[in-house]
């Protein structure tokens, strides 16, 4: 699987950033359009989803399915004002973010730090384990027990990594911080006020609906949401010629734009997902909303062919697991076992 990639040569990767900033300004009338949009039809879903079951619950269940896609462009609201780009008032951002992580089942400031990290520190290889899938070298993978390789097999096994992986992530491992924040009170606060507030908008609906029919609705979507999101983080980052480097050769603009994928997705499934397909330019300059990023590739085409991948090609990357470093590519463990 080949992909175009822009060298050094033709525009460095941090003479972008210069670029970019100009992109930066939030439009507030768009973003909270947007926002409107985006809640609006979520809501509108869910309720059409608990209707269908008196029914059929494979129509509810069909419903699940864009509630789902929506409930994926809330948690890129929550993203965007995690980034400060949604709106041009820190305050707003912080306070939509916050709402927005009740929904999604993602304290707000706890994701937010970490996503700082993995903005920070994305293609690092000395600096993996925060924000990022799990990924090993070829080396590190063969000097595994057998213990160890099965343990990382089954991680990087497609219906672990899409299905139950991110259902246990939303559904449980967000409840606490992650091992490295959890010295931090703010984000011990941040956890524990999102829990206590999805209780509450979770046990306000139980009242009017019941406790089966919620857990009929609302499960298959948060199922189905975290999938498409990780599905989304997986194939902008996980593909053949992504970045990995040594801290002593790594460059954080350099990961950025190399480091990650234009996902070059149909119109409606961009905006679906909040264009977060253009990916490359989003850790390029992450203060950009997300409703400006398909600009940015329409101003500078040349960005349209950096390490762009179809629907078609993305499924390919399933099969990449391990980092190469001699031939710097992920390969397969097939590839890997003849190296």
């Amino acid at each position: 699987m080949q992909h175009s990639k822009l060298t050094t040569s033709e525009r460095p990767a941090r003479d972008w950033v210069k670029i970019l900033a100009k992109y930066r300004e939030p439009d507030q009338l768009r973003s909270v359009l947007e926002l409107a949009i985006t809640v609006v039809a979520y809501v509108g879903l869910w309720v059409l989803a608990f209707l269908a079951l008196s029914v059929s619950y494979w129509l509810t269940l069909a419903i699940a399915l864009p509630a789902g896609a929506f409930l994926v462009r809330l948690f890129l609201v929550q993203h965007d004002c995690g980034h400060q780009a949604f709106f041009k008032n820190r305050r707003i951002n912080n306070w939509v973010g916050r709402i927005m992580g009740v929904l999604t089942l993602t304290p707000y400031a706890v994701w937010q730090k970490a996503h700082a990290i993995h903005h920070a520190s994305t293609g690092n290889l000395d600096k993996r384990g925060i924000g990022d899938i799990d990924t090993l070298t070829v080396q590190e993978y063969k000097a595994l027990s057998m213990r160890g390789r099965l343990a990382y097999r089954l991680y990087r096994n497609p219906l672990v990594l899409f299905v139950i992986g991110p259902a246990y992530l939303f559904l449980l491992d967000n409840r606490i911080p992650p091992k490295l924040l959890r010295k931090d009170w703010q984000y011990w606060i941040s956890a524990m006020g999102t829990n206590l507030s999805v209780l509450v908008v979770a046990g306000v609906v139980i009242y009017f609906v019941g406790l089966v029919p919620f857990l009929l609705v609302q499960l298959p979507i948060i199922v189905l949401a975290a999938s498409l999101g990780v599905w989304m983080f997986y194939v902008q980052h996980q593909f053949e010629e992504t970045v990995w480097e040594k801290d002593a050769n790594w460059s954080v603009h350099e990961a950025a734009l190399n480091g990650s994928s234009y996902y070059d997705l149909p119109g409606w499934l961009a905006w679906m997902t909040g264009n977060i397909g253009v990916h490359h330019v989003h850790h390029l300059y992450s203060k950009i909303a997300f409703y400006r990023l398909p600009h940015v590739l329409r101003d500078y085409p040349e960005l349209v062919n950096v390490h762009r991948i179809t629907i078609r090609e993305s499924f390919a990357t399933i099969k990449l697991r391990l980092w190469d470093e001699k031939q710097k590519k992920l390969v397969s463990f097939a590839t890997a076992q003849g190296l």
